[in-house]
Parts: C-alpha cells; sequence; structure tokens
C-alpha cells in the first residue's frame, strides 16, 4: 500500500469507523469512592481544562468536519467531533459524581481559521496522549485506594485518543501527500504545529487563576507516586505507548516525533550517572 493513495486513505478511514465504541457516559458503571479515593480525586486540579479543552474540541471538529467535501474523511472526521463532545459529558458526569468544585469554563469560541486549528489539535493531542498513556500506566499500577472499575472508564477513553491519534497522523500525511507537499517540508510543518500545541498547552496552565497556576506539574503522578523519577516516568510512556498503539494495523503510520524524542531523553537520562560514577572513579584513582 502508498501512503497518500486512495487505498491508505480506506484503509485508515475505515479503521477508524469500524473500531468506534458505543456507550453513553451516564449509563456507565461509576463507582462508589471511599473518603481517601474521592478526596484524591477532588484535590486534581485539572477538571476545569479538561472539560474546557473537550468542550472546544467538539465543537471545532464538528465544524472542520462540515467543511470536509470528501464523504468518507467527513463521516470520519464528524465521528471524532461526536467522540471528543462525549469526552466532554463524561468528564462533566465526572465533576458532578463526585462533587469537584471547578468555576465554570467558557463557552467554546470557533477559531477563524478552523483547519489550522484542527491541525494544532491533532499534534497536541500526539503530544498529550503519549504523555497521558504513561501517566495512566503509572496512576493504575500505583494507587490501589481508585477503585479498577474508574480506571476502567478512563481505559476506555485512552484507546478512543490512540485512535484519534493514529487516524489524525494518517490522515494529515495523506492530504499533505495529496497536495504536493515533500517530505522535508511535511517535517517543518510538523514542528511549527507541535510547538503551537506546546505552547497552548503551557499557556492554559499558566493563566492567572489558581487552579491554572497549579497545572500539570502539580497534577502530575509525582503527588500520588513515591519515588516517580523522569526515567521511569518516560520509559513508562514508551511503553504504553507502544502498547496502545501497537494493536493497529501494522501498514498504517504511527506518530513518532514525539516518542523518538523522549527515546533521545532517556538515553541522556540513562547515560548521566555512568559519567558522573566514571568521574568518581577516576578521581579516587591514585
Amino acid at each position: 500500500m502508498k501512503i497518500g493513495s486512495k487505498e491508505h486513505k480506506e484503509l485508515f478511514c475505515h479503521s477508524f469507523l469500524k473500531s468506534h465504541l458505543e456507550y453513553e457516559p451516564e449509563r456507565l458503571s461509576w463507582p462508589n469512592l471511599d473518603n481517601i479515593a474521592l478526596e484524591s480525586l477532588q484535590t486534581i486540579p485539572f477538571w476545569r481544562e479538561a472539560l474546557n479543552t473537550e468542550q472546544e474540541a467538539g465543537v471545532m471538529v464538528n465544524a472542520f468536519a462540515a467543511k470536509i467535501s470528501d464523504p468518507l474523511l467527513k463521516e470520519a472526521i464528524a465521528l471524532q467531533g461526536m467522540e471528543e463532545v462525549r469526552h466532554g459529558r463524561l468528564i462533566k458526569f465526572l465533576i458532578n459524581q463526585y462533587d469537584i468544585q471547578i468555576s465554570p469554563p467558557p463557552e467554546p469560541v470557533l477559531p477563524s481559521n478552523i483547519k489550522t486549528a484542527f491541525l494544532d489539535f491533532g499534534f497536541g493531542e500526539c503530544l498529550d496522549s503519549f504523555l497521558a498513556f504513561g501517566l495512566f500506566g503509572l496512576a493504575r499500577d500505583h494507587i490501589s485506594y481508585i477503585p479498577a472499575a474508574l480506571f476502567d472508564i478512563f481505559d476506555a477513553v485512552l484507546d478512543e485518543e490512540a485512535r484519534h491519534i493514529m487516524f489524525f497522523i494518517n490522515w494529515v500525511t495523506y492530504l499533505q501527500i495529496q497536495e504536493g507537499k515533500s517530505n522535508w517540508l511535511r517535517g517543518i510543518n510538523a514542528l511549527l504545529h507541535y510547538s503551537r500545541g506546546l505552547q497552548d498547552k503551557i499557556k492554559a496552565f499558566s493563566g492567572s487563576n489558581k487552579e491554572q497556576q497549579e497545572g500539570f506539574t502539580a497534577t502530575g503522578a509525582s503527588n500520588f507516586i513515591d519515588n516517580l523519577t523522569p526515567e521511569l516516568l518516560l520509559s513508562t510512556c514508551l511503553q504504553e505507548n507502544t502498547r496502545r498503539l501497537g494493536v493497529f494495523d501494522k501498514e498504517l503510520l504511527q506518530p513518532q516525533l514525539v516518542p523518538n524524542l523522549a527515546k533521545i531523553a532517556l538515553a541522556t537520562l540513562r547515560l548521566i550517572p555512568r559519567r558522573q560514577c566514571h568521574s568518581i572513579t577516576q578521581l579516587s584513582e591514585p
């Protein structure tokens, strides 16, 4: 199969459409939480930002789908829009179910350039999902007071995120090949959108209110997991990314930039202690 061909488009679209799960957030088996689990959930400060992100994504993706002329691509992107809206409903139900106190997020506003917003969002999801896969894996392995039923609910959500980034990376490559963009130009475009996606996340978690200032670092797994190191986080992200994306058709493209950067960072971190030990040995020698 040639990447960028009609066969490629049919494969990534049909793979996405056929793997859709039917469920309603309000009808899921939400577990009762004891005081420790409930307090832990209530004190995580990212719920407002998560709700705002999903609600904005649903509106934006649906608006972008309405502009697509290709029937198969339109159907697939519209399905993603529905799933983004459903993620917003799921988070909102969780907030209400467990009495999590947040200030109301702003009403979603459509960006002026829907296509650029969709591209920024897609590359941003590739970054977010890579980190979320690892943090979720660590949480599930180390936090015993959260019921398995709650982890099961969000496990399905992360599988949907994996589907989203797999669809996106294949769609954007297909689109750029159809537009005649070369490999190097596609790489530059990807870096540009990754950069904007990262800037959006930094902006979202460094605002003026207390919830935003606490941000991602304050809600990381280090708050709940003892002896968390950058090496453990990166290695878990890589393992979980491989596991979740490994279920897709091998002919489909997978996001590569973020995992490759993580591999470089992990190798560098693992090399630092060895250099230190080598230097100490040299200094101690007569």
